[in-house]
């Protein structure tokens, strides 16, 4: 079916007390494991490259890639913008085709964050694309994103954010971090509580990557319908790749080692789409 935006999807989470998995997406290999994991658990699923990404490989490619594994599909799959960085990034994913875009202007001062945030938001209602925002910073390291220092999300903030820019989902700061967790996080659930109660749009968790499932369970429970995982993907292709090759290192097809990678990461996105309970199967 052709790319859906992620409006409904995470409207309908909300109401069913599941999340949504969002899951970032280096090559064909991933995209192909991703959306088949969802499409064996009837599961709708939200693919989506950070700045990095489509710096090294385009937005036009991945958007191509993506297109061409939903049109494939009986489940819904969006494509997603993952930490854009600026307004400029914003309009070129939305004129390549992205059904989903979020700009995290969450380093950036309050007042500075909001007038973007507001901005793409109006640059994409025309078209339909819902815009995520972020209050707070999760700390940690995600390919070129380093943030050093974490500051948790105001629920009262987060209800003035939400009005003045009309996004449709916010990313949350409660404890997460991006990248590989030196110690196991402590999560403010009491705060995520706070915040749902001041906002009623779809919330969002990132950092997904090596929280504990019951950690995970915990925030949807709390409000979270999205999470995303990037890290552990990641992680489970790049293992998959040198076990691989370890084994076998006279290897020169591609196709052989990334068929392995291939299965790793679907394996994976299985577990993380049945953790937020978002399939029909799961």
């Amino acid at each position: 079916m052709p790319l859906t935006t992620t409006t409904e999807m995470l409207l309908d989470a909300q109401r069913g007390g599941y999340a949504v998995g969002a899951f970032n997406v280096e090559n064909m290999e991933m995209v192909q494991a991703v959306v088949e994991a969802a499409e064996s658990l009837g599961s709708p699923v939200i693919l989506q490259t950070t700045p990095s990404t489509v710096k090294y490989g385009g937005l036009d490619q991945y958007h191509a890639m993506v297109t061409a594994a939903a049109a494939r599909a009986t489940v819904p799959v969006a494509l997603h913008l993952d930490h854009g960085d600026s307004f400029e990034l914003s309009a070129r994913a939305l004129r390549v085709g992205y059904t989903s875009v979020m700009f995290d202007g969450s380093s950036r001062p309050y007042d500075e964050n909001v007038a973007i945030s507001a901005a793409v938001v109006r640059m994409c209602a025309p078209a339909g694309i819902p815009v995520e925002g972020e209050l707070g910073k999760v700390g940690g390291k995600e390919d070129s994103l380093h943030v050093a220092e974490v500051a948790y999300t105001d629920p009262d903030q987060a209800a003035d954010f939400v009005e003045r820019t009309g996004v449709s989902s916010l990313a949350v700061a409660i404890g997460t971090a991006h990248g590989v967790y030196s110690g196991v996080p402590v999560l403010d659930v009491a705060l995520l509580a706070r915040i749902r109660l001041t906002v009623d749009i779809p919330l969002v968790l990132h950092g997904g990557s090596g929280l504990s499932d019951d950690a995970i369970r915990e925030c949807i429970r709390t409000g979270i319908a999205k999470v995303n995982f990037a890290t552990e993907l990641r992680i489970a292709f790049s293992r998959a790749v040198a076990t691989y090759l370890g084994d076998a290192p006279t290897t020169i097809d591609p196709k052989k080692y990334g068929a392995v990678a291939r299965t790793a990461v679907r394996d994976l996105a299985l577990a993380k789409m049945r953790l937020c309970a978002s399939g029909s199967g799961a």
